[in-house]
Order: structure tokens, then C-alpha cells, then sequence
């Protein structure tokens, strides 16, 4: 499943660093702004404890991680809209991704420039906040004429269309953005192809200094970020992207004892890959055996076919039905024969809705 989220945000608020903490890319990185013009794009295993569980039950020939990707989105400036910064650009690369981490510098560094010469990380959104939505009013705009003569032509369609359109056009003339808009499902599947940028789900990543990693709450950025994160009815991340960066270069031990000198249990990162799954609705379910113990990525409300088709296609066309079993069932048994003995393994069928944690065994016939 090939899903991504794009970090955005102004130039030298670390996003670059965040980036490479992420994937090891080594994006290049400077102090001074449009360093990232070509956007990084990186590939993250996800971690989940599960898996590591899992293992030491099964004792796999290999573990295999989901993964989730990340595009490393040049910074965006006053006037992106308006093609300001390269910005046209960067809002299309923007267009291509799913969700949006959005890094907002929440440290004092006077050796590191802001781009608007003071640090007001409220003012940093609503900056980026309007580019996108200035650019999504253009795009209404250009088609809002030609879809209302449609419309008093009694096109259905049209109708449908111009009345989202409307609705769109006016919350963006207030510095609304799309996701903030109340259209009827007819409408959210007409507007849909216009992948407006303003309409997709944010996550806003709050970079703080390593001095405030153990309490990133008494920041007072922080805390004017979470502020304004509820008006917005999104999340905020508290990370160190320059802590990060140094925990990226550890093996799996000394990450542990690292974290638990910085008081953690665990690392910024993994908080940010758990949220941008949440935001994309996403979940995982294992497949184990002695082979190989392996976790896949799928979207809520996904039926057992669908999801066997993840793995294969063959799988969703011939499917029969699935085994199943619930990661916290498994554990408490101690063993897959325990857990079928009491009664916990089950066989569902095509109208199953697949659980987040559920451990799998398709069976289908091609």
C-alpha cells in the first residue's frame, strides 16, 4: 500500500533533519532556504512491538517490518501561491501526497536564521496554512463559471458540483481550509479529483531544542502549537529533530540506553510514524509462521479479501476465508495450537472487517 506524507513547512524549521532521522537518506541540508528543491522521498520500516513479540514466539528465518513513506518537501514562503520560492513547484509536490507533517520550529537558536526574522510558530501555520488555501481559492476559481453554466442547464452533475464549489469558494475568501468545509457525500466525491491541497489531514510537528525533550509540555511554543492545533482538530508531536538524527545512527541497544538517559521510552520518531498511520486511518495485521513473520499495512474498514489482496492478488480472486486470531488472544495463549485449543482462533469469511493486531492466514484456491 504505497501511501505518503509530506513534511512541510518553512525554510529552516528542520525539516530536512527530520528527514534524514526518518529514512538515513541523507538529504541534504544548510542554513539557508531552499536548500531541498527536488523533494526527498524515503521509505521507514514502522515499529511495532507486536512484531518483536511475534518473532520470539515464531523464531522466523526473517522479520519483515511495514513501511511508510515520507516526502521531504522543500520550504514553502509568503507568496508560494502566488509562485513566490519556487513556490508553484513545491504546492505541486505537495498535491501528490496523502497527509501532511507539518514541522514547526519551537526552539530559540540564534545561529540558525527564520525566514521572517522571529520565532512565532502560530504565525509559521497561518503563513503556510493561507499559502494552501490561496492556491486551492485559485483553483476554485477557474472552474466555478464554467460548472455554474452547466448548472442552470440543469446538469445534474454540474449541480452537484457547483453547490461544493460554492461552499469551497466561500470558506476560502474566510482563510478556511477545505477539511473545515461540511459537504454532503455527493459532493466530497465530486470534488474529490480535485485533490484540493487545504483538504488534506495535518499533523503538525512541533521541533523542539534538546534541552526540552524530557518536557517538551513546558515549552511555551509547544503549548501555543497544541492551542492552535485544536481549532485546526489535529495533533501535535513534540520532537527534537536534532536528537533525532543522533538516535537514527544507534543500533537497537544503545537507542534503548540512550532513551532512557533522555528519561523516553520511546523515540519521537516512532510517535510520528503511529500518528501519520492514525491520520491516514491506517492499521496493520501479521502473517507468522516459521518462514517468516511479517506485518502489513491496511486502510480501516478494509474486508478479509481485500486485505489478502495486499499480499497478492491471487489471494483476494480465490479467496475462501481466513484464519484468524487477535495478537492479545495469541499472547495470553502462549502459542497458535493453545489459542486454537481455546476457542480463540476463528474463521471468517468475506464480510470480515479486518481488526488492527488480527494475525492471518488466507486460504484461497485459484
Amino acid at each position: 500500500m504505497s501511501l505518503t506524507t509530506g513534511i512541510v513547512g518553512l525554510p529552516n524549521v528542520g525539516k530536512s533533519t527530520l528527514f534524514n532521522a526518518i529514512t538515513q537518506a541523507g538529504a541534504e541540508m544548510a542554513n539557508y532556504p531552499f536548500c531541498t528543491i527536488e523533494p526527498n522521498v524515503g521509505i521507514v520500516s514502522v515499529p511495532d512491538r507486536r512484531l518483536d513479540k511475534l518473532t520470539e514466539m515464531y523464531h522466523p528465518k526473517r522479520t519483515v517490518p511495514t513501511t511508510f513513506e515520507f516526502t521531504d518537501i522543500a520550504g514553502l514562503v509568503k507568496g508560494a501561491s502566488k509562485g513566490e520560492g519556487l513556490g508553484n513547484q513545491f504546492l505541486a509536490n505537495i498535491r501528490q501526497v496523502d497527509a501532511i507533517s507539518h514541522v514547526v520550529r519551537c526552539f530559540d537558536d540564534k545561529n540558525i536564521t527564520h525566514v521572517s526574522g522571529k520565532i512565532d510558530p502560530v504565525d509559521d501555520i497561518e503563513t503556510i496554512n493561507l499559502e494552501l488555501i490561496l492556491a486551492d481559492l485559485e483553483q476554485v476559481s477557474k472552474r466555478i463559471d464554467r460548472v455554474g453554466k452547466l448548472a442552470n442547464q440543469k446538469d445534474k452533475q454540474a449541480i452537484i458540483e457547483f453547490s461544493a464549489l460554492q461552499k469551497l469558494k466561500m470558506a476560502f475568501e474566510e482563510g478556511k481550509p477545505a477539511r473545515h468545509v461540511d459537504l454532503t457525500d455527493e459532493e466530497e466525491a465530486i470534488i474529490r479529483p480535485f485533490n484540493f491541497l487545504s483538504k488534506k489531514p495535518v499533523l503538525y510537528v512541533a521541533n523542539i531544542s534538546e534541552d526540552d525533550v524530557a518536557s517538551p509540555e513546558e515549552n511555551e511554543y509547544v503549548q501555543a502549537v497544541r492551542k492552535f492545533a485544536e481549532t485546526d482538530g489535529a495533533e501535535v508531536v513534540a520532537i527534537s529533530a536534532r536528537i533525532e538524527s543522533e538516535i537514527a545512527e544507534l543500533d537497537a541497544e544503545e537507542k534503548k540506553v540512550f532513551l532512557q538517559d533522555l528519561g523516553l521510552d520511546s523515540s519521537g520518531l516512532d510517535k510520528l510514524v503511529a500518528k501519520s498511520y492514525q491520520l491516514l486511518g491506517l492499521a496493520t495485521y501479521f502473517t507468522a509462521g516459521e518462514k517468516e513473520v511479517r506485518a502489513w499495512t491496511f486502510r480501516k474498514g478494509t474486508k478479509a479479501p481485500q486485505a489478502a489482496g495486499i499480499i497478492h492478488s491471487d489471494f483476494e480472486r480465490g479467496f475462501i476465508r481466513a484464519e484468524i486470531v487477535s495478537f492479545e488472544d495469541l499472547i495470553s495463549a502462549g502459542s497458535e495450537t493453545a489459542a486454537r485449543e481455546q476457542g480463540n482462533l476463528r474463521l471468517e469469511g468475506k464480510d470480515y472487517i479486518m481488526q488492527d493486531g488480527d494475525i492471518v492466514n488466507f486460504r484461497f484456491n485459484v
